[in-house]
């Protein structure tokens, strides 16, 4: 995968869990990596979810192999505009074994 077909810079989050000053149980992100991907959005789908409707947005993004380590389903894909994607699945590279792309969604629960 060649440096020019990467055009965004994004990172790849965690799910953190930790407390408030209160003792309180949290859940946040945690910053993985930084890394360039190229975000293709495949398909906007309108839904109602709780008697209001809903747009969910899917996308994949493609990443280097080597910088894919580790991920899973349970992380999200954070844009430098704000835009966090759920990971839904995994799909590496068979062929050339240099991408994998991420099957991604935002919208329903913003990653």
């Amino acid at each position: 995968m060649r440096a020019g077909q990467r055009s965004e810079r994004v990172e790849i989050q965690r799910p953190a869990d930790g407390q408030d000053d209160y003792g309180q149980p949290t859940v946040g992100w945690v910053s993985v990596r930084p890394v360039w991907a190229n975000i293709l959005h495949r398909s906007g789908i309108e839904s109602i979810r709780a008697d209001a409707p809903t747009s969910i947005v899917q996308a994949s993004v493609r990443i280097p192999l080597l910088a894919a380590e580790g991920v899973t389903t349970a992380m999200r894909v954070l844009c430098a505009d704000g835009t966090a994607y759920g990971i839904k699945a995994i799909l590496a590279d068979r062929v050339r074994r240099e991408y994998v792309d991420l099957v991604c969604e935002t919208g329903a629960s913003d990653g």
